[in-house]
């Protein structure tokens, strides 16, 4: 009898844990969304780019938070939830790394074409094949490359930062942009499948 009684009790936390940690989850849908807008905002013409949405205020923030909270804390299913998060992507640091990104765009959009580089499936750049470049073109390939793919992985971790997301979801930040990267290519451009297998889109 004695040694049941710490077994159902531990049976009970278990089970309470896990109620709990039913609501911890990934915002996936969230990123997602913010990834297509962020490649849409990255690739578009200057004179079309938006103006930025206004900061709230503290006080803004502190009431849509209070709102929130005991919804969260009552159980909403992952997909209810998910609908309500606000995600962060608006940070002084994510506006300046996709500026930096939308200014090396129109250097980057011909190298696309030629078939130079190519999306990953990770959410990266990658050389293709630069036999086609004049010797200009080839010297600036690699610093382009590498400014890009350094840009990106600053922008997906301060994403990471501002939302308060753990160092182990950095691969499926990477798999969600990766989706937007490829979905929002031209036609003619090269995109690695999740497969690994390079294709023309």
């Amino acid at each position: 009898m004695s040694l049941r009684i710490p077994w159902l009790v531990g049976m009970l936390l278990l089970v309470f844990v896990s109620c709990v940690t039913v609501n911890i989850y990934f915002p996936a849908a969230a990123i997602q969304k913010a990834a297509d807008q962020i490649v849409e905002d990255v690739r578009k013409a200057p004179e079309q780019e938006p103006q930025p949405a206004p900061e709230p205020t503290p006080e803004q923030k502190q009431d849509t938070s209070s709102r929130l909270a005991p919804f969260w804390s009552i159980g909403l299913g992952p997909s209810e939830a998910e609908a309500a998060v606000d995600l962060n992507v608006s940070t002084p640091a994510i506006r300046g790394l996709k500026a930096s990104m939308a200014s090396r765009f129109p250097q980057l959009q011909p190298l696309y074409s030629k078939g130079a580089i190519g999306e990953t499936s990770n959410g990266y750049l990658a050389m293709r094949d630069a036999s086609t470049l004049s010797l200009k073109e080839r010297a600036d390939l690699n610093r382009l490359v590498e400014q890009e793919n350094a840009d990106r992985r600053a922008l997906y971790a301060e994403i990471m930062k501002a939302n308060n997301l753990a160092a182990n979801t950095l691969p499926e930040v990477e798999r969600l942009f990766a989706n937007s990267w490829r979905d929002k290519s031209s036609p003619g451009w090269w995109i690695q499948k999740d497969s690994g297998e390079w294709a023309k889109k």
